[in-house]
């Protein structure tokens, strides 16, 4: 298997009339669901696997590991919540070192070819590269999801917003997870912030869309199992020029995905991470 695989990855184009970006959390099945029209390029991914333990979250902004998880099932929200939310937990603290981590939620993909429905139980892969949180969106988690008392203190200390990823059931050689390390990107000249819109809700959040450079270095394990798991940094609050801040994603066709591989299927459970 080539170490490398050549992919078309969508990137981010400012709206051609100049207006804000903007795009839909949960797509209309149909109307307007962004503003402005992805940008297409072919670009070089890097497969890891056999040299995956280099990658780390403060160096390249995710980090690969395998830990066969308790709970299996994930059809149940409840479920989920009562049962993988502590074992994930306690795998993320002892990764890190965090004194406390908080799930905020979690999304469960399907990926179903043709279906335009992408309403929250129908989530399909994203093939869009995109960073989850801004610094601003990433301070008002905080605020939204832990005590009013208790946010003060948290924030004069180190946090971060990380995505636990896993595939479920199978491999995840269909739409695999593309990571582009933090080292190679420019973020004053990559990251433009989007307006995340909400259909039932008049409170907008922020993600940022990442522009297309030559600079980039995308990198995926192919063919992750269902044991393994990758972390992916969406926000730290450590700004010393050195750290990884955040990780730039996207799901992505792999043209080497054998003929009648089951649909990706994966969960991402999103935890606010707070040290002493």
């Amino acid at each position: 298997m080539s170490a490398t695989v050549t992919a078309d990855l969508v990137f981010f184009s400012h709206p051609k009339d100049g207006s804000p970006p903007f795009i839909y959390a949960s797509a209309p099945s149909s109307g307007e669901k962004r503003n402005w029209v992805g940008e297409h390029h072919d670009v070089e991914i890097d497969n890891v696997r056999g040299k995956q333990g280099t990658f780390t979250l403060d160096s390249a902004g995710f980090q690969f590991g395998d830990q066969e998880a308790k709970h299996t099932a994930f059809i149940s929200d409840e479920d989920v919540k009562k049962e993988y939310y502590p074992e994930s937990i306690e795998l993320v603290k002892s990764i890190t070192g965090a004194t406390r981590i908080v799930p905020f939620d979690h999304t469960i993909r399907r990926r179903r070819p043709g279906e335009a429905d992408d309403s929250p139980d129908k989530r399909q892969p994203v093939p869009q590269a995109h960073v989850d949180q801004t610094p601003q969106s990433a301070v008002a988690r905080v605020h939204r999801h832990l005590p009013a008392s208790d946010v003060p203190g948290l924030l004069k200390k180190r946090f971060q917003i990380i995505n636990l990823w896993r595939p479920i059931d199978h491999p995840a050689l269909d739409w695999p997870l593309a990571l582009c390390d933090y080292s190679s990107i420019d973020p004053a000249a990559d990251l433009v912030p989007v307006a995340l819109r909400y259909p039932d809700s008049d409170k907008d959040g922020v993600t940022f869309g990442v522009k297309y450079s030559e600079a980039q270095q995308w990198k995926y394990l192919r063919g992750m199992q269902p044991s393994e798991y990758v972390l992916i940094k969406c926000y730290d609050s450590r700004n010393d020029g050195k750290t990884a801040t955040f990780t730039p994603h996207t799901a992505f066709a792999d043209p080497t995905t054998p003929e009648g591989t089951p649909y990706r299927e994966s969960i991402e459970l999103r935890l606010l991470v707070f040290y002493d």
